[in-house]
C-alpha cells in the first residue's frame, strides 16, 4: 500500500504541475491533498519496515515528539483540505454564478493560512504537554509510530490535561470539519435532487457520493482508533496498530483514484503522457536499429 500511495500521489502531483490547464483552484486542492498523502506515509512506514526487518525499535523522546507533531499536523491539515473541497463543490453546484467570486487563489491562501495556524497551534499544545510528562515506568510504546495517546499512556503522573486537550483537538479540527463537510454535501444533494435531472443528476450523485464514502471510511477508522485508546482497554495492541495504520494509509491509497484518476481532465493528461512516453521509446528503438 505504501508503494501504491507513493506512485499514485507522485503521478497526480506531476500531472497537475506540468499541465498548464490544470492550475485552477480545484486542481490545486487535489495537488495539495496528494502532497499530504505522499508525505504522511513517509513519516512512519520506512521506520516501521526497518523495525520489522532489522529490529530497529529505538527512538529518542525528542524524535518521537517531532514525528508525532508532523503526523497529527498533516492529518489535521488533510481534514481541512477535504472541507475546502466540499465547500468548492457546494458553491460550484449550488451557486455557480458566484463561483469565481468565492473560489480563487486569494481565498485558498487565506483558508490555508487559517488552517496552518489552527492545526499548528493546537497540535503544538498537545506536543508540549506530552513532552512535559514524566516517564518512570515502561518506555516501550505499543505502536509502530509515536501516537499521542500511546505515549501519554506510558506516563506515571497525572495525564488529565493531556486527555482533555486531546479531546479539544479532536473536536476543533476533524469534528468541526466533518460537521461542515456533511452540511455541504447535504445542501449539494438537496440542490441536485431539486434542479438536476437525467445524466446531470446521476453524474453529481456518483461523484459526490464517492467522495462522501471515502471521507466516511477515513473518519470512521480515525474515530475507531480514538475510541479504542480511551475506552477499548480490552483491545489488543496489534488491533490498535492495525486500526491506526489503516486510517493513516487508506486515504493515501484511494485519494489519487477518487480525486485524481476519476477526473476526466487528469485522466486524459496521464494517458497522453503515457502515449508520448511510448512514442519516444519506440523512436529511440527505431533510431538505434537504423544506426
Amino acid at each position: 500500500m505504501f508503494v501504491v500511495a507513493t506512485i499514485g500521489n507522485s503521478v497526480i502531483i506531476f500531472t497537475i504541475k506540468t499541465g498548464a490547464s490544470l492550475h485552477s483552484p480545484m486542481y490545486v486542492l487535489i495537488c495539495a491533498i496528494a502532497v499530504v498523502d505522499l508525505t504522511l506515509p513517509v513519516l512512519f512506514i520506512p521506520k516501521m519496515l526497518f523495525s520489522l526487518l532489522f529490529d530497529w525499535n529505538e527512538i529518542a523522546l525528542s524524535d518521537c515528539l517531532v514525528q508525532m507533531f508532523f503526523i497529527h499536523f498533516l492529518g489535521s491539515f488533510e481534514s481541512t483540505i477535504l472541507l475546502i473541497m466540499a465547500l468548492d463543490r457546494y458553491i460550484a453546484i449550488c451557486n455557480p454564478l458566484r463561483y469565481n467570486d468565492y473560489i480563487n487563489m486569494t481565498t485558498f491562501l487565506k483558508l490555508s493560512v487559517a488552517a496552518f495556524i489552527r492545526s499548528g497551534l493546537l497540535i503544538s499544545i498537545i506536543i508540549i504537554l506530552a513532552g512535559s510528562l514524566s516517564f518512570c515506568l515502561s518506555n516501550v510504546i505499543e505502536h509502530c509510530y509515536c501516537e499521542h495517546m500511546a505515549l501519554v499512556g506510558l506516563a506515571c503522573g497525572d495525564t488529565t490535561k493531556n486527555s482533555i486537550m486531546g479531546l479539544i483537538v479532536v473536536f476543533c479540527i476533524p469534528g468541526l470539519d466533518l460537521l461542515f463537510i456533511f452540511f455541504s454535501y447535504f445542501k449539494i444533494f438537496s440542490a441536485v435532487f431539486k434542479a438536476a435531472a437525467g445524466k446531470s443528476r446521476q453524474k453529481a450523485i456518483h461523484t459526490c457520493g464517492t467522495h462522501l464514502i471515502v471521507i466516511l471510511v477515513s473518519y470512521t477508522l480515525a474515530l475507531c482508533s480514538f475510541l479504542a485508546y480511551r475506552f477499548g482497554k480490552s483491545i489488543s495492541p496489534d488491533m490498535h496498530i492495525l486500526i491506526s495504520v489503516t486510517y493513516n494509509i487508506f486515504p493515501c491509497c484511494f485519494n489519487p483514484i477518487i480525486y485524481g484518476i476519476r477526473i476526466k481532465e487528469i485522466r486524459e493528461k496521464i494517458l497522453r503522457s503515457i502515449k508520448i512516453t511510448k512514442c519516444n521509446v519506440m523512436s529511440i528503438k527505431v533510431t538505434s536499429i537504423t544506426k
